[in-house]
């Protein structure tokens, strides 16, 4: 039970009403378990699909297959998305892949800026989801079940550790696209589920006002605007008097959060103070909607307290022309992800930041034309930064890349990490809803990734 609860519930409203609604009070009593490693979670999400053959994972084997049939073994009773009944050839890694650092990681050619980093790179290539199709399994990554309704992953993270900041939002997503076929995304991504309203991912506009009327209306000021909102505050406090509702809780906090981000929100979105070397070295005009410019801001919003945040690039769902999208897709994404994982690193930054790379899924080694289709049994994902071990992988699959045969990763096994490192045990994380006690990690048998961690 949270202070304003107890006090709610006691009959001290005065003194109740009297407390200010800060990111702190978020925090759910017993967590953090134990002492976190992180302090947020940054993750790059290359919506649609990114396919592992062209990026983190090298097979020669594959290569020297392309173009002949492979074993129909190897697919018998397996699920396909749109391969199903056709002859299935091998399609060999299209681009080069070279040893980077001094772990030697290999790497594809189309993503040198990454490389760069690859001592700092873990490279999981043996995750799998349960989900074939884009949207069921962008919701099985965010919430880690296909069930509608239920909470993301960011939205767990604040319910249990709160956010660093008061003056925005603990929770923050950013949508750039290019390079390819883009799918749709639904908001219900990032949303609370049966959470808590404060908890919820809010999304940025990457172009022009991050966040819609940030700005007063004419002949209003911030402080008639306070006046205002204080005055909706006591009449929503007295009905909470008369309510036991979450729900006013809820609108009493985001009345608040507005009106502090009228002042938050434009001083974040001021990149006069970047250096040239700064916006150089992300390769972008910040503002322009690019995921180059996303990944400046997610720099800023981490630097002024948010918890966790999410990048989404539309522009991964290569089924044909691979060999042409691919690189454009890897283009707008190589540069801007090394210069957030060098600007963090200089700031001191990344030892405190869990940094995610990868896509919803990941892609068949057979071909579909001249590009490749949904492959959920085994795809790669980078994860780098604080409790990390760098210079390594982890997991393995067949040779051809289709099944996992070394130290599956269920994309559950992933958010029971992720939660480890902010010192929050999975097991714990819980809540009451129908009944039944639901968590992020669900009723499987997740497992936190302890071979990756320092």
């Amino acid at each position: 039970m949270n202070r304003r609860t107890f006090f709610k519930t006691t009959g001290a409203l005065g003194l109740s009403a009297g407390l200010p609604l800060s990111a702190h009070e978020a925090i759910t009593p017993g967590f953090p378990n134990y002492n976190p490693k992180i302090k947020r979670v940054i993750h790059l999400c290359m919506a649609g699909g990114i396919s592992q053959f062209e990026s983190f994972e090298n097979k020669p084997l594959l290569k020297e297959m392309d173009g002949k049939e492979i074993p129909a073994s190897m697919t018998k009773g397996k699920q396909l998305a749109q391969l199903q009944g056709q002859k299935l050839k091998a399609f060999g890694g299209r681009f080069e892949f070279n040893k980077h650092g001094k772990s030697g990681l290999e790497i594809s050619d189309k993503f040198p800026n990454i490389a760069k980093h690859a001592d700092k790179l873990c490279i999981i290539n043996s995750m799998h989801t349960d989900q074939i199709n884009h949207d069921p399994a962008h919701t099985v990554f965010n919430t880690g079940t296909i069930l509608p309704g239920r909470p993301s992953m960011g939205s767990w993270i604040n319910y249990a550790v709160g956010s660093e900041t008061n003056d925005l939002p603990g929770y923050v997503v950013l949508v750039s696209s290019g390079g390819g076929q883009g799918q749709p995304l639904s908001s219900r991504q990032w949303s609370n589920g049966f959470l808590p309203g404060k908890t919820q991912g809010v999304q940025f506009n990457s172009k022009g006002d991050a966040v819609h009327y940030v700005n007063s209306p004419k002949g209003v000021s911030l402080d008639h605007q306070s006046r205002i909102i204080a005055n909706i505050a006591k009449l929503n406090q007295h009905l909470r008097t008369k309510r036991n509702d979450p729900a006013i809780e809820t609108r009493i906090a985001q009345y608040e959060l507005a009106l502090k981000m009228q002042t938050s929100v434009p001083k974040l979105t001021d990149f006069s103070k970047e250096s040239k070397a700064t916006i150089d070295m992300y390769g972008c005009k910040p503002g322009d909607g690019s995921y180059a410019s996303n990944c400046l801001m997610a720099r800023k919003l981490a630097e002024n307290g948010v918890r966790f945040i999410q990048l989404y690039h539309r522009g991964w769902d290569h089924h044909n022309n691979i060999n042409g999208a691919f690189p454009n897709a890897a283009k707008l994404t190589d540069q801007a992800t090394a210069a957030l994982i060098s600007d963090l690193d200089q700031r001191g930054m990344l030892e405190d930041t869990l940094i995610i790379f990868g896509g919803e899924f990941g892609r068949t080694p057979m071909a579909q034309g001249t590009g490749r289709d949904h492959h959920m049994s085994a795809f790669s994902h980078v994860v780098l930064g604080g409790g990390i071990k760098g210079g390594i992988t982890y997991g393995k699959t067949d040779e051809f890349g289709y099944e996992v045969v070394e130290k599956p990763v269920h994309v559950r096994d992933m958010h029971a990490t992720i939660l480890h490192l902010l010192g929050i045990d999975h097991h714990r994380l819980s809540v009451k809803f129908q009944g039944l006690d639901s968590k992020l990690t669900g009723v499987h048998k997740a497992k936190v990734i302890k071979e990756i961690l320092t």
